[in-house]
């Protein structure tokens, strides 16, 4: 032991008295006009190599010298630390050229300050749990495997017995192909070795649908760790599952009002049903549009981007488990969407010209000034219109147009390049029909809606029956997932969390949005808009939400990695009906175009809330966001987008208050709307003989 460390000691002593200091040099480099594409070079010199950089960029490598995809504007830290320990601390900025890169580096801590409000975990803050995800065992399975992958696999032979202690890159097993091809796989990590399959035995066959759909289903071992590791980002930050503040607002709303109304989602779904068939739709009622086109309308601004995207990324980052809590989430959602569809119909004001203004910022203002509160309810109304017309301009109208130029160019090449075009073109539609305002809108939107759904909803069926062999294992992994998830995927809390997320962010149940569309139906009973309201929570979640899903789980798509959004449910897609990629582009443009439309309606009864009622208002806020169509569609934002699609969500800080006050209201007036139901005293349409 002595010779050793003296060995130590006289290998160390020259390096330690000749090193020189550490050094730092970066180098900064914008290479384009383009967003997000700045690069940062660092030189360590001096010290005592190899060299580890920490950067504050988290998809950064700690042995990367060189940063990638930066932010034009903001400023990055790398801390350079050498072998004996000594570190040095840099700090640089990629100077921005272009305006839009301005925009972007301007936004960005705009981004980080409203996220840091949203999606603040109130539960790690007060020490209830540590968001730190940390995992118990390191799965081993087939080298090099991926979803596609048309082989089967079987286990040889094991070259470690089970319990053996294995570090990384010692052989434990060899497997072979179908070809008998044999392979020699290692460990990558250190620990006690676990068998997961005895010799001899298949552990993955694509032709088996039930490894197709399960999770994991090509592992074959594991190796226990001593005792938890952390999982980290690429730049060794730890890896954290929160729960988000905004989600735990929406979702302790929507359980309260659905106790709160008596489980309105489920005993009032079949007269909700009736109300959108038109049943109860008298013609003599004040209002602009029918029971169903209010629906149609409402619907045609949630179904959207976030039903093809933003599912694929929930069962792609929460796995199969995910959906189920998505259901539950948007079922819960619909006692939400009721309670404030009523108080948007109740507090409405129709002027002598038919228009009608209705919304949270009316029930939000005039229902709490009735309670003695109109110091806060001007405020809260105040606030929601501001965030509604912000929310209008991004994720309703830029967003939109962004990505469905982005899905339409992908598929359609000559489109490439085009985008101030694309624009132009998509800002002449919407014009054509919101300059008619709400009454043309509902006309769209009532045809609209039920083409894309039904494309959607047709191809998705499609999928799920070619491959209805899957149906045991696919939901067998959905229950799995839910109930016993990973500790990758954030544990049961983990997968909850995303399944709610994705559905309250998909819906926008609490948000307010769809009671300024509900607020236009002809009706003299406000309660049954509410009726007709709780039908978008299970259109948009339960039902395409769902399919989403289940076209991903079916096809194994869930399992990819690297891809994900759009493109991963247009390869589901693509995987089975190799033309339908094309089809889904068109429905992702329909489904953005209706969003729009939709959204130009609620971001202007928010601007004539905030500026005035008069059409010449109205006039100067469609033109606004006719312009906004266009640079949304040529101009890559960014952050400008991230920050105004966080707007809708906090839309539901004002509403959400507004209606915990006015639920005993809403409860009342549902209570005695059942009575006249009962009674048989409501208008209703004789059925022809």
């Amino acid at each position: 032991m002595k010779n050793y460390l003296l060995t130590l000691f006289l290998t160390l002593f020259p390096v330690l008295i000749f090193a020189q200091d550490l050094e730092v040099r970066g180098e900064v480099v914008n290479p384009s006009e383009s967003i997000n594409d700045g690069v940062i070079t660092i030189t360590a010199t001096g010290g005592v190599a190899p060299y580890t950089y920490r950067w504050s960029n988290q998809n950064t490598p700690l042995t990367s010298n060189k940063a990638v995809g930066l932010t034009e504007g903001v400023p990055y830290s790398v801390v350079v630390t050498d072998a004996v320990g000594n570190t040095k601390t840099s700090v640089y900025t990629v100077k921005t050229g272009a305006i839009t890169e301005v925009f972007n580096g301007t936004m960005t801590p705009a981004v980080a300050a409203l996220g840091a409000v949203l999606f603040w975990d109130p539960f790690a803050a007060i020490g209830v749990y540590d968001p730190v995800v940390y995992a118990d065992e390191k799965q081993i399975g087939v080298p090099d495997w991926t979803n596609e992958v048309q082989n089967k696999y079987t286990l040889k032979q094991w070259l470690k017995p089970e319990g053996a202690k294995v570090s990384r890159d010692v052989p434990i097993a060899i497997i072979t192909d179908k070809d008998g091809k044999e392979i020699t796989v290692t460990s990558t990590a250190q620990g006690k070795l676990r068998h997961l399959i005895s010799e001899g035995k298949v552990i993955y066959n694509s032709d088996n649908s039930k490894h197709v759909i399960e999770q994991g289903a090509h592992n074959f071992a594991q190796v226990i760790y001593e005792k938890p590791v952390v999982l980290t980002h690429p730049n060794g930050d730890p890896l954290t599952k929160p729960i988000p503040f905004i989600v735990i607002w929406l979702v302790v709303g929507a359980v309260f009002f659905t106790i709160r109304m008596g489980f309105i989602n489920f005993r009032g779904f079949k007269h909700a049903i009736d109300l959108a068939r038109g049943k109860y739709d008298d013609p003599d009622a004040p209002g602009q549009v029918t029971h169903f086109q209010a629906l149609a309308t409402a619907v045609s601004g949630t179904v959207g981007l976030g039903n093809i995207a933003g599912v694929a990324v929930a069962v792609s980052v929460g796995g199969a488990g995910a959906t189920f809590w998505m259901i539950v989430c948007g079922l819960l959602g619909m006692s939400t969407k009721f309670v404030e569809c009523t108080l948007g119909v109740k507090y409405r004001d129709i002027l002598p010209d038919g228009r009608v203004f209705g919304g949270p910022m009316n029930y939000l203002r005039y229902g709490l000034e009735k309670r003695q509160m109109k110091g806060l309810g001007k405020v809260l109304a105040g606030l929601f219109a501001v965030l509604a017309v912000g929310a209008s301009f991004g994720g309703g109208n830029m967003f939109q147009a962004n990505q469905s130029f982005e899905q339409m160019a992908g598929q359609f090449p000559v489109l490439a390049g085009n985008g101030f075009w694309f624009g132009i073109i998509t800002a002449i539609l919407v014009g054509i029909v919101i300059i008619g305002g709400i009454s043309s809108i509902a006309r769209v939107t009532g045809k609209v809606v039920p083409i894309m759904a039904t494309i959607y909803i047709v191809a998705a069926l499609a999928v799920i029956i070619m491959n209805i062999e899957n149906i045991a294992p696919a939901f067998s992994a959905i229950v799995d997932g839910a109930f016993s998830a990973s500790a990758l995927k954030g544990g049961v809390i983990g997968v909850l969390v995303v399944g709610f997320q994705r559905a309250a962010f998909s819906n926008e149940a609490g948000v307010g949005s769809a009671a300024i569309a509900h607020s236009t139906a002809k009706t003299n009973h406000p309660p049954s808009e509410g009726f007709v309201a709780l039908l978008e929570p299970f259109i948009d979640t339960v039902v395409v939400c769902t399919l989403t899903a289940l076209v991903l789980i079916f096809t194994g798509m869930h399992e990819v990695e690297g891809l994900a959004g759009a493109q991963l449910t247009s390869d589901a897609f693509g995987s089975q009906i190799s033309w339908f990629p094309y089809v889904l582009a068109v429905a992702v443009f329909l489904f953005a175009f209706s969003t729009m439309i939709s959204w130009s309606y609620y971001g202007m009864r928010a601007w004539t809330y905030l500026f005035g009622k008069s059409k010449k208002i109205e006039f100067i806020y469609k033109m606004l966001f006719l312009v906004f169509v266009v640079i949304g569609a040529s101009v890559s934002l960014g952050a400008v987008l991230d920050f105004s699609d966080m707007m809708i969500l906090a839309m539901s800080f004002p509403n959400i208050i507004g209606l915990y006050i006015m639920s005993k209201e809403v409860k009342f007036d549902l209570d005695a709307y059942i009575v006249k139901l009962k009674a048989n005293l409501l208008y209703k349409k004789q059925e022809p003989k």
